[in-house]
């Protein structure tokens, strides 16, 4: 994409020619990063779920349940899992979760008897009849092995957004995400007013969905930012509308 100057239409270039246009919203989403493991890559919907398995959780009433993840979202879909499952164990390669989650998330997760977290760990194979019944984890420090019994696999593992194909005049976090409205730093505000709330350092241009730094990462979440985008391209298209 080549920002517009001085009044002209942006420029975003594709494979099937250029589109010219005075608003642009990048909705590109994110791809989310991958375990790396055929044998569990052949049980993806079939036991093993990438992102929060919420909608599965009572799939998994009474059984083992295992989330790979540090961070926020992973100890919220654990938290969430332990109401269904029997057990759930949170797998990091880390020697815990207090440099990469919330202390709030750190301290329940601590006091729930259906809860535990297995540092230094990492899944290097699973199994099952037709569907996900164990996994074999690593202990990163020893290099011994042990075959878990495990009817879900919840991998939540971070994402990549991609961005490479915008200009520098779009603004990025340390992670390469889109900055909008008060995400963007101060010194990038117009006359001291930050942008609009999904709006990009570049006038005209906006952010939504999953690409979006501090979004929330979720399909409801999304959907919504792209229908809250329509009025902002409309007063930006024209700005004397009622």
């Amino acid at each position: 994409m080549e920002p517009g100057r001085d009044g002209q239409p942006h420029v975003v270039r594709t494979d099937g020619g250029d589109v010219r246009a005075r608003a642009v919203v990048i909705a590109t989403g994110v791809a989310y990063r991958k375990l790396g493991v055929p044998a569990v890559e052949d049980f993806v919907g079939l036991g093993v779920f990438y992102g929060s398995a919420m909608s599965a959780a009572r799939e998994m009433e009474g059984t083992d349940v295992v989330v790979v993840g540090g961070g926020n979202s992973a100890g919220q879909a654990a938290i969430h899992l332990a109401r269904f499952a029997r057990s759930v164990t949170i797998l990091v390669r880390r020697d815990g979760l207090e440099a990469t989650m919330s202390q709030y998330l750190v301290s329940e997760i601590g006091h729930s008897p259906r809860l535990r977290v297995r540092p230094c760990s990492e899944v290097v194979d699973a199994a099952g009849d037709g569907r996900l019944e164990r996994i074999t984890v690593r202990d990163t420090r020893s290099g011994e092995q042990e075959v878990l019994g495990c009817r879900g696999l919840v991998l939540l593992l971070g994402a990549e957004p991609h961005c490479e194909w915008l200009p520098a005049e779009v603004a990025t976090d340390g992670r390469g995400f889109v900055l909008t409205g008060r995400d963007v730093p101060t010194d990038r505000w117009t006359d001291g007013i930050p942008p609009a709330s999904l709006a990009t350092t570049v006038p005209g241009v906006f952010a939504v969905g999953d690409i979006r730094a501090t979004s929330m990462k979720r399909v409801a979440a999304a959907s919504g930012e792209g229908a809250s985008v329509v009025p902002l391209v409309h007063a930006w298209l024209d700005p004397d509308q009622g």
